[in-house]
C-alpha cells in the first residue's frame, strides 16, 4: 500500500490525465498475477516434496519440533504439510503488510517508477530462487524475497491515482479487479499444466518448470515496465523528508492505530464510528475467510486426493465465477443497494464453508465452492465501496489505505491460525467453527446500515 494513495494531506492529485499509464499498469498486473498464482495449486505437492527430499534441512528441523507437539495433541501426521503451508502463507502476507507502507513512503520521495522497478526486480529474483530451491531453506528465502518485494500491487494503485482524474478513477480501478480475475483464472491452470508435463517424467525437480516460467513472466514484466512506464509523480509534488515519510507509515503497521483509524483527521464523530465499525467487520471477515481459503487446497488434496490438475480446475471454477459476476453484476450494483449486497455476500460465505466442511463427495464440495465464489465476488468489493463513501475527498487516500492495511494484517494472521486448527482438530470442525464465527461480520455491518438509515431519517 503506497502512501501516495494513503496519506490524505500529502496525496498527490493528478495534474491531468495520463491515459497511457493505465493500460501499462493493467498489463503489468496481469503478468505479475499470472506468475504469482501459478504456485497456489502446487503448494501441497511442493511441501510434500520437501518433506521427502530435505533430510537434515530446515524442513526436518521444524518437523522435529512439530512432532513433539503432535504427540501431545494426537494430531494426524498427514496434516503436517498444512501447518507448513500456513506458516508460508502467513509469512508472505505479513512481509507484505510490513513492506507496502514503506515502499509507499519511499515512492512519495523518489517517485513511483524507480520503486516499481525495484519491486519487480525483487519479485523476479524470488522466482529464480524458487527454481533453484533444491531444499526447503532456499524455498523459504524465495518466499521472503517475494513477500518483501510485493509492493508493486499497491504501487499500481498509486500510479492509477496519479494518472487519472477523480471522476474517472473508478473505471480505471475496476481494471485492477479484472486483472486479478484473469490472473486467478489462468495462473493456476498454467502451473498445473507445467507440473503435469514434468511429473510424467518422474523428475524429482519438477517444480523447476513452473518456477522458470514464472521467472520468465516476471522478467518480461520487468522489461515491459522499464520500457513503458513513465513517472507519474512530479518532483514538486514529492515528499521532501525521508524521516517524516517513513514515520508516517507507523500508523499502517500499528494495530491500535489501524483499528481506531487514527490517521484520519477531522471526521464527524458519527462518520468515524461507522468507519471503525466497518473496519472491525472487514478485519474479522477477512481473518476467518483468508484462513479457510488458504487451507482449501490442502482439504481437497488430503480429503479428496485432488491432483495438481484438479486443483487447477477448481481455481478455474472459482476465478471464472468471480470474473463473470464482477464484470457483469457487481459493477452495476446501484449505490443505494451496495450495503445490502455487502451484507448478503457476508452471509453467503457461511453456507459456503459449511458445505465445504461437511462435503463427503466432490459434488457437495463444488456446491460450496460455487457459493464461495459468488460470496467473494460481492463481499470485499461492496465493503470497499462503502468505505470510500465516508469522509472528504482529501481523506479518501488515508481511509482506504488504513482499510487495506487491516486486510493485509488479517491475511497475515488468518492462514497460520486456520492451519493450526486444521492440523490439530481436523478440517470439518475447523470449517464449521469458522462458519459460526463468520456470522459476526454481517451482524456488525448491519449496525452500520442502521446508523446510516438513522442519519438519513
Amino acid at each position: 500500500m503506497c502512501s501516495g494513495t494513503l496519506r490524505g494531506p500529502k496525496q498527490a492529485g493528478p495534474l491531468g490525465e495520463n491515459k497511457k499509464m493505465v493500460p501499462v499498469v493493467f498489463y503489468s498486473l496481469i503478468l505479475d498475477l499470472l506468475a504469482f498464482t501459478m504456485i497456489l495449486p502446487l503448494l501441497p505437492a511442493l511441501l510434500d516434496h520437501y518433506k521427502y527430499h530435505d533430510d537434515g534441512g530446515l524442513y526436518s528441523w521444524i518437523l522435529r519440533g512439530i512432532d513433539r507437539v503432535q504427540i501431545r495433541l494426537n494430531a494426524p501426521d498427514r496434516f503436517t504439510s498444512v501447518l507448513f503451508g500456513g506458516f508460508i502463507g502467513s509469512m508472505y502476507s505479513f512481509l507484505q503488510f510490513l513492506s507496502m507502507p514503506i515502499v509507499g513512503a519511499l515512492s512519495d520521495i523518489y517517485g513511483r517508477r524507480i520503486m516499481m522497478l525495484l519491486c519487480l526486480t525483487g519479485v523476479t529474483a524470488s522466482y529464480l530462487l524458487w527454481a533453484l530451491s533444491h531444499n526447503f531453506m532456499i524455498f523459504v528465502i524465495a518466499r521472503l524475497v517475494g513477500g518483501i518485494s510485493k509492493g508493486n500491487i499497491s504501487l499500481s494503485m498509486a500510479i492509477i491515482t496519479d494518472a487519472t482524474l477523480p471522476s474517472k478513477r473508478g473505471r480505471s480501478m475496476a481494471l485492477v479487479g479484472i486483472a486479478f480475475s484473469i490472473g486467478f483464472v489462468l495462473g493456476p491452470i498454467i502451473g498445473v499444466l507445467f507440473s503435469r508435463i514434468s511429473s510424467g517424467s518422474r523428475d524429482d525437480h519438477w517444480y523447476v518448470y513452473p518456477a522458470l516460467f514464472a521467472f520468465s513472466l516476471s522478467l518480461v514484466n520487468l522489461l515491459y515496465v522499464g520500457l513503458s512506464l513513465e513517472e507519474t509523480l512530479e518532483v514538486d509534488k514529492r515528499s521532501k523528508s525521508l524521516a517524516r515519510g517513513l514515520s508516517g507509515t507507523i500508523m499502517y503497521i500499528n494495530p491500535v492505530d489501524l483499528f481506531q483509524f487514527n490517521g484520519v483527521n477531522g471526521l464527524a464523530t458519527d462518520d468515524l464510528r461507522r468507519l471503525r465499525t466497518l473496519g472491525r467487520s472487514y478485519f474479522l471477515y477477512l481473518f476467518i475467510y483468508s484462513g479457510l481459503e488458504f487451507t482449501l487446497t490442502f482439504l481437497t488434496h488430503h480429503a479428496f486426493g485432488f491432483t495438481s490438475m484438479q486443483q487447477g480446475y477448481m481455481f478455474l471454477v472459482i476465478g471464472s465465477t468471480m470474473a463473470t459476476l464482477q464484470g457483469g453484476f457487481v459493477r452495476r450494483i446501484p449505490a443505494d443497494k451496495t450495503k445490502f449486497f455487502a451484507e448478503f455476500g457476508l452471509w453467503l460465505i457461511i453456507p459456503a464453508f459449511v458445505f465445504i466442511g461437511i462435503a463427503g463427495n466432490v459434488g457437495v464440495l463444488y456446491v460450496g465452492i460455487f457459493i464461495f465464489s459468488v460470496s467473494t465476488a460481492m463481499a470485499v468489493t461492496c465493503l470497499s465501496t462503502l468505505v470510500t463513501r465516508i469522509g472528504p475527498e482529501h481523506q479518501k487516500g488515508t481511509i482506504t489505505g488504513i482499510f487495506r492495511s487491516l486486510g493485509a494484517l488479517a491475511r497475515a494472521s488468518g492462514p497460520i491460525i486456520a492451519s493450526i486448527a486444521f492440523w490439530s482438530i481436523g478440517s470439518t470442525v475447523t470449517y464449521l467453527i469458522g462458519a459460526v464465527v463468520l456470522a459476526v461480520p454481517p451482524l456488525i455491518l448491519h449496525t452500520v446500515n442502521n446508523e446510516n438509515d438513522k442519519k438519513k431519517s
